[in-house]
């Protein structure tokens, strides 16, 4: 809900901002042209895009934690995708092809680890190998480079103890640090004169009175705990968080936001040996998620995940972790119970393998028969921010909104930036670029 401010309240933080004379403007009021909100990929890459391309621009990135990269972009599996999956023609498709060239020319240049270790997409019986046939068809749809469809008796070429019936290869896939890029898509953005304020949570958009008669436009306040920032525009790239921004300017609540923990194991050390490259499942078009995958790591790890278990808070990376706000508007979102009413036996086999994990060592062993519960251990946890409609279908591409009124009119809203949105965000934050530029006359 939007904070209400009195008009006290509103002068006390803006006193902290600025000090507005007679002779005051809009740069002695402290006012931004454009604060992005959302310290993630998503944010740090469109905050460095619009800067290359106005160096003028007075911006700045405001993050509710102590630092950016804090959520989803410094907790997932580290793959830079090459754009099979998505359905020809959407977003998510054309920003994941455009977007993996754009972050491997970048990495080169920049000097950040990261490999080409490809990816084996693998069918374990004739019906997913059937499915593989539209997978590629997709892939050669997509633009995505140089795939091959590999039969069965040369796998092992690809990955030397991986087996199955049929396997797609796709030779650039990837692994990096995703937290690490976006580090360097912050420190880009700083040079180029870009301010980052983090401990800064919003907690609501208010207009705020004008410091000078001749200012063309009233700022918006972006207000947070006895602080607040003016600026002309504002663009949210909250991913976890997003539905509440938006909300905040007059938007409808859906998509809301519902947190899935994906929980991955380890390989011991003594066995990773077993992969040097991703080895996925084909997807099975009756269920939302992908199932659990070889991941190798950037670090010399191998992820083993992830499963998709319902969690209880918004940052609720354990099973402890429990925030009351966010599941009192779970449980009044009627979405929720047309999804868990959708995929309530599949959703019931992820709980527990949550709770016994070496459970999922049985879908590990069709693609690598050598690993054993004994090769496994409990890894880390992220939590994906999943868009989901009011009748429970869940949003499967980038979703824009702009709120309403005075305020509203003037803030742009990320309210869903799905996997790949790493590996698309170079991508993403031309795409959102153009958008500013269009809507905000920059």
């Amino acid at each position: 809900m939007l904070a209400s401010f009195t008009k006290r309240n509103v002068l006390q933080q803006l006193f902290q901002v600025c000090r507005c004379g007679s002779t005051s403007s809009t740069e002695s009021c402290n006012t931004f042209d454009l604060v992005i909100v959302g310290g993630g990929i998503v944010g740090c890459a469109t905050a460095r895009e619009m800067l290359k391309r106005h160096p003028g621009l007075k911006m700045a990135i405001v993050e509710k934690e102590n630092a950016i990269a804090r959520h989803q972009t410094g907790h997932n599996s580290g793959v830079i995708h090459a754009g099979i999956y998505y359905k020809p023609g959407s977003l998510k498709a054309k920003l994941c092809v455009e977007g993996s060239k754009l972050v491997y020319d970048y990495l080169c240049k920049k000097d950040i680890p990261h490999k080409k270790v490809g990816k084996l997409i693998v069918a374990q019986n004739k019906e997913q190998a059937k499915r593989l046939d539209d997978l590629y068809s997709r892939g050669i749809e997509n633009n995505v480079p140089d795939l091959q469809m590999v039969e069965k008796d040369c796998i092992s070429k690809y990955e030397a103890k991986c087996l199955g019936e049929r396997a797609l290869w796709s030779p650039w896939t990837g692994i990096v640090d995703w937290a690490l890029v976006c580090n360097h898509f912050a420190k880009d953005f700083e040079e180029m004169g870009g301010k980052i304020y983090v401990n800064y949570e919003v907690t609501g958009f208010t207009q705020m009175s004008q410091c000078n008669e001749k200012q063309e436009l009233t700022p918006i306040l972006i207000n947070s705990k006895n602080k607040c920032i003016p600026a002309k525009y504002v663009l949210t790239c909250a991913g976890l968080h997003s539905d509440r921004l938006a909300v905040m300017t007059g938007c409808d609540v859906s998509p809301r936001i519902i947190p899935f923990r994906g929980e991955y194991m380890l390989l011991v050390e003594d066995k990773k040996h077993l992969c040097t490259t991703n080895i996925y499942p084909v997807p099975d078009p009756r269920f939302p998620f992908l199932g659990v995958h070889f991941t190798p790591k950037i670090n010399g790890e191998i992820y083993l995940g992830p499963n998709a278990v319902l969690a209880l808070s918004r940052e609720g990376y354990r099973w402890c972790d429990i925030n009351v706000k966010d599941c009192i508007e779970m449980i009044k979102f009627p979405g929720l119970y047309k999804f868990v009413f959708k995929y309530f036996i599949p959703g019931c086999k992820e709980m527990i393998t949550s709770i016994f994990y070496p459970l999922a060592v049985r879908d590990l062993k069709k693609f690598i028969p050598e690993v054993t519960w004994r090769d496994v251990k409990r890894g880390p946890a992220g939590v994906r921010a999943q868009a989901m409609n009011s009748d429970g279908s869940l949003v499967d591409d980038f979703v824009f909104d702009s709120g309403k009124g005075a305020v509203g009119q003037r803030v742009i809203h990320c309210r869903n930036a799905p996997s790949p949105a790493a590996t698309s965000s170079m991508a993403i934050g031309k795409y959102i670029a153009d958008k500013l530029e269009k809507d905000f006359k920059f």
